[in-house]
């Protein structure tokens, strides 16, 4: 006698395996998602000024999250010389890229050509929620205010005001790394001009903010008391 065969339906079993599989490619089940996709939306800090490729912050910033585990696509939106009111002004434009979450790192050339801390706070009201808008994290940057600045009190009030206002994250100082270092001893950690980050001091300042971007992304994993992140047009 025969051994039975324990699938008979050799045809039929195949096709069901192949539809399976292919209802799993149809709606993505077992495929790895795609990283997360952050605009870096700043000025000369965030453009990397004056440093070769691959120093800048972005890059930096997106080799640490790798090595952290949480991968990220960073797409650079630096404007050297850029504003509060020119951030206002291009930030729509640099959403329609379709980013999952933004980082806001503006105020530095703000504070040197003296605009009030008032008018910028009107700026970064704009940015902010648009930048918010369908629920998309964003985290603040802010930036040192020198200690001779006339509206230095406004200035250091201002970044966590934003926060609170529009359910942000903050970072309220991008230069508290640099501070640290005795006056001395900064030289290896800036440019020539004495104000832009070398590429050493590029990596301090991204050692700083890299656990701030990562409460960023913790924000867009899945779960349930928050709501979907829509990726919208800008």
């Amino acid at each position: 006698m025969r051994p039975r065969n324990p699938l008979p339906r050799t045809a039929p079993t195949r096709r069901l395996l192949l539809g399976g599989a292919l209802a799993m490619l149809a709606t993505g089940a077992g495929a790895d998602p795609s990283p997360p996709r952050i605009l870096a939306f700043g000025d000369s800090l965030t453009a990397g000024y004056g440093l070769p490729r691959g120093k800048g912050l972005v890059p930096v910033l997106s080799r640490r999250l790798a090595q952290q585990g949480r991968p990220a696509i960073l797409l650079d939106g630096g404007l050297s010389g850029d504003t509060s009111y020119g951030g206002r002004v291009r930030i729509g434009w640099s959403l329609r890229r379709g980013v999952d979450a933004v980082i806001v790192q503006l105020g530095g050339n703000d504070l040197l050509s003296g605009i009030p801390a008032a008018r910028a706070e009107a700026n970064f009201d704009a940015i902010l929620a648009r930048a918010g808008q369908g629920g998309r994290p964003v985290l603040l940057v802010g930036i040192r205010t020198p200690e001779d600045h006339p509206q230095r009190a406004e200035w250091a009030a201002l970044w966590p005001r934003l926060a609170a206002r529009h359910g942000c994250l903050l970072l309220a100082d991008l230069y508290a790394p640099l501070a640290a270092i005795p006056v001395g001893e900064r030289a290896p950690y800036l440019l020539a001009d004495g104000v832009h980050p070398s590429a050493q001091g590029v990596e301090l300042i991204a050692e700083a903010l890299t656990p701030r971007v990562l409460a960023l992304l913790a924000m867009l994993d899945p779960g349930p008391a928050r709501p979907p992140v829509r990726r919208l047009s800008g």
